[in-house]
């Protein structure tokens, strides 16, 4: 392990859209530009072990709208997976990025991908962790997503913010429903906030609501199939693919339609990258498919 690297991020934030997004950096202004994306209802602070082992990388991690510090959405809006693009793009103009390195995880992987799909001129590599792409659900399903989305909508509008008699309170509950202690303790304090009672949830009730529409199969191979660049997809061996079998016909489809796509398995639950030991190995594989493929020209 490198002992010199910049464990402790700088605070960063981004005005998009009339929306202020928080997020956290690591490493030299000058290195490989890497744009950080979390999964669901967790924030930047997710790439605190991975982001910094990075060794010559400018990371910028972003808390996605309506998580960790960044604001909510306005009530009429939504939290489709595509919603933050258009803003991600002017973050980027903001840091003055041509093109990056687009790191995800989870949903973050999945926002990752799409926009790689839409902005292959502003991506150089895609790095996925633990996912790749949104399972499809078949084009009968359009009705019932929108109904779900109507109601679990409603209703996530007038359920008041989840609180907790203390962050130890958070930190049990997110154990309970599956997340280690390491990961729990991690991303507690950037995913609260204190209030008279205690600590109160900071992210937004509409992102527990179904997405208004979801990707049929065709769509998503049409996702997969206009990625240009080179791929790196890292899967945890106790992640979605062992909890939901049918993410490996993502994979599997990931491998038959992009064209420069690199795949491997570590050791560790979902949340792998906020594991010291993975991070270390997780950043030793990204350097090195970023190394090999600028060798081959492959990157800028």
């Amino acid at each position: 392990m490198d002992r010199s690297r910049q464990v402790q991020p700088n605070d960063c934030n981004f005005d998009a859209d009339g929306l202020r997004y928080a997020g956290l950096e690591w490493g030299d202004p000058d290195g490989t530009p890497v744009l950080a994306l979390h999964g669901w209802m967790d924030h930047a602070a997710g790439f605190g072990e991975l982001a910094p082992r990075l060794a010559g990388c400018h990371v910028v991690a972003l808390d996605l709208s309506g998580q960790g510090l960044s604001t909510h959405r306005a009530a009429h809006a939504t939290y489709n997976i595509w919603d933050d693009l258009p803003q991600i793009v002017d973050i980027l103009d903001q840091l003055g990025w041509d093109d990056c390195v687009v790191m995800g995880h989870s949903r973050g992987a999945n926002i990752a991908t799409l926009l790689t799909a839409a902005q292959p001129d502003r991506v150089r590599a895609l790095v996925a962790l633990d996912s790749i792409v949104t399972e499809p659900v078949p084009e009968d399903d359009v009705v019932k997503t929108l109904r779900a989305f109507v109601d679990q909508t409603r209703a996530s509008m007038t359920r008041p913010p989840r609180t907790f008699a203390s962050k130890a309170a958070y930190i049990q509950r997110r154990r309970e429903q599956g997340n280690s202690e390491l990961t729990s303790q991690a991303l507690a304090d950037r995913a609260l906030q204190d209030v008279p009672d205690g600590v109160r949830m900071r992210g937004d009730a509409r992102l527990f609501a179904s997405s208004a529409m979801k990707f049929t199969p065709a769509q998503v191979r049409a996702v997969l199939g206009a990625v240009q660049c080179p791929v790196l997809n890292i899967w945890a061996q106790k992640g979605v693919k062992h909890t939901r079998p049918g993410t490996a016909i993502l994979a599997q489809m990931a491998q038959d339609l992009v064209a420069t796509y690199e795949t491997m398995d570590l050791p560790g639950d979902h949340h792998f990258h906020l594991d010291a030991e993975v991070a270390q190995n997780i950043a030793d594989a990204v350097l090195s498919f970023l190394e090999r493929h600028k060798a081959r020209g492959a990157l800028s």
